[in-house]
Parts: C-alpha cells; structure tokens; sequence
C-alpha cells in the first residue's frame, strides 16, 4: 500500500516537473509534493529561469503542515549554496520526517551530499520511485552533467516516399496541423533549437513556439553558420531581440559581420571548423557552457546527417506524411537512408502515434 501511495504521489511530482521543460536551464526541471496522511498539502515545479527550486515552493504552500509530512521529489534536494540556499536545508527547517527522492543528482556539487545531510537530521530518505521516468525527464541535466553536451532530440519531417524537400531544396509543407502542433510543444519543452544555413536560407523559420500563448515558451535558436553569410532580413536576426539567436561561426568568419549581428542582438560564438564545416562537437560543448540541457535539431538534411553519422543522437520523432515528393527530393539525410536513423543499434523504437493523416515514430537512446 505505501509502495502504491510512492508511487501516485511520485508521477504527480514527475508531472508538475515537465511544467518547466526547456524553461528553467541552466538547472534541471524538478517537481516536489508534501503530503500528510494521503493529502496533498503543497506543490511545487521550478520556476523559469531555474529559481525558485520545486522543493521550496512546495514546502511554502504546505507551510507550518508540512512539520512531520513526506516530501516527494524527482530529484535529489540541492546541498551547496548556489544563487539560493539548499534546498536541504530548506527541507529540514520544514520538519519534514521523510523524503522519497526519485534519483540522486549528477551534480558533483551534490551527489549523495543532499540525501546525507537529509538522513543526519534523523529524516528518512527513500530514494528510487519513480527512477527509470525521473532519469527521462532530467537527460538534459544528466546529459550536460556527465557529457558536457546538452541532450540531443533529432526532428525530421519526411515524406512517404523519404524525401524532406525538394528538387533544389525547394521546401515542401509535409506534415498537417495535429503534427505542427506536436513539434510546437517539442520546442516549448526544449532549451534550444538548432538548424544550418540551408534551412534558413530555404525556408526563412521563425523557429518558435506558436501554440496559442506560448511564444514566450520558445527556445533560443542556434544557427550554424560558419561564414556568417546570413542576411539580416532573416526572421531568426530581425526577431533576435526578442526571441535569442545564437550564430555559431568558424574563426575564419568576417569580424565586421559578426559586428553587424551583434548589433542587431545576435550572440556569435566562434568554434572550430574544417572545409567551412563547424566541429559539432565543439558547438554542443559551447552550449552546455552556456546552460543548454535539451537540444532540438530540427533543420536540413546536412545537419541532421551530421548528428546522426557521430552517434549525437539522444532521442528522435520522426513525422511519417503520406504525401510524396518524387524523384529530385532531397533525402532525409544527406547521404545516408533514413534506416540509419530509424534501424540505428544506438536507438530503440519507444512506438509510433497518429497525429491525423501523419505518422509520428519515437527513439530514445538504446
């Protein structure tokens, strides 16, 4: 019976948590409950930005009822003094008699120190409920952590016949509304979305969240761009103002464009590159030291082969439209059969969904 209230009380937890994906980078998206004799006294998800910690705020709307309560959390209460004070602390002062911990924090600052402080003020910690959907949730943390990279989610968008544009990279409109919809909140839960050149060229994309009152919920877009040949009238620098574009350019790129671009509001960062093509691995390493957990690449047959062909790929949907292109198309991946995606050893089919006339397939990293 206690197992089965861990674990209800635990998925409500792990469902607040979500609330604040790809909205509270550079830290991770954590829920927190209190409860006292099977009710609920306070909840909590951390807030934008990444303060307030879930744990706090849940033990602010429980207040002086959380004395003697449980603390469901999905993941390990922080132990050092950051921009805040510990959450451990925190958790102590509240009188909490017991916390169920859905995972220990990879965070070397924490690991095992906030369930140890918890533990020597006579609390009892249970850690592990909910384990295997906390350790989804938090990839981009765990990722960055580990990795120093952010967590990689491929998009494509590919016609029945395998194609994602076409002749001349002309673009295509593939999928419908329920599967723009879809890739609409996979960017609200993303920190950052990134495309090449060719896209912005092609398509000239906003790359935002248009679902209805979410724009604000839009990740920062990331351009590779190794000569910094964007034009200005492009929406990701006319918008840069309001929605952050970061340009990644090779050391070659012109020091006067990247001025212009800055100018308009745009961040350049340099990384390495070779025959104009930029190191990925330098660019993914450049957003984790910015605070980028969750990465969403969603742009250009080129970029998405990149990713795929150094095993970068973390997590994939792919949109399956019944509409063909024909001869001329240009293939999913430049290069490469989509089966290297989809049939990868790397990734595992976690099954597929109808979103109207389209297909949605989903991997995860095996």
């Amino acid at each position: 019976m206690a197992q089965a209230e861990d674990a209800r009380f635990m998925a409500v937890a792990l469902t607040l948590g979500r609330r604040g994906l790809g909205n509270t980078w550079p830290n991770p998206a954590v829920g927190a409950v209190v409860v006292k004799d099977g009710t609920m006294l306070g909840r909590g998800w951390t807030q934008p930005g990444g303060r307030p910690h879930a744990e706090t705020i849940a033990l602010r709307h429980a207040g002086k009822a959380a004395r003697g309560a449980t603390l469901y959390v999905t993941l390990e209460p922080c132990s050092h003094q950051g921009k805040t004070p510990p959450c451990a602390d925190a958790v102590i002062r509240a009188g909490i008699s017991r916390v169920v911990s859905a995972m220990q924090d990879p965070n070397p600052e924490v690991a095992g120190e906030g369930h140890k402080r918890l533990q020597a003020r006579g609390i009892a910690v249970d850690i592990g409920t909910g384990a295997e959907e906390a350790a989804r949730a938090h990839a981009g943390h765990i990722r960055r952590i580990r990795d120093k990279r952010p967590h990689v989610l491929l998009k494509l968008a590919v016609s029945a016949d395998g194609k994602i544009a076409a002749a001349g990279r002309k673009p295509v409109v593939l999928t419908e509304e329920p599967a723009r919809a879809r890739t609409f909140l996979l960017r609200a839960q993303n920190d950052a979305i990134l495309v090449g050149m060719g896209t912005v060229m092609a398509d000239n994309p906003s790359l935002t969240c248009r679902l209805p009152g979410m724009l604000s919920r839009s990740p920062v877009r990331v351009v590779l761009d190794a000569r910094l040949r964007v034009p200005l009238a492009m929406d990701v620098v006319a918008t840069a103002r309001e929605t952050p574009t970061w340009i990644f350019a090779g050391p070659q790129a012109s020091p006067m464009a990247e001025q212009v671009l800055r100018d308009k509001g745009v961040e350049v960062v340099r990384v390495g590159a070779k025959d104009g093509i930029l190191n990925i691995n330098e660019v993914l390493g450049a957003l984790a030291e910015r605070g980028i957990t969750r990465l969403m690449v969603e742009g250009g047959a080129r970029v998405a082969a990149s990713f795929v062909s150094a095993g970068l790929v973390d997590e994939a949907v792919v949109f399956h439209s019944p509409k063909a292109i024909g001869p001329g198309g240009i293939d999913a991946l430049e290069g490469m059969a989509l089966q290297s995606l989809t049939k990868s050893r790397k990734l595992r089919a976690l099954g597929e969904e109808m979103l109207g006339a389209d297909r949605a397939e989903f991997f995860e990293r095996a």
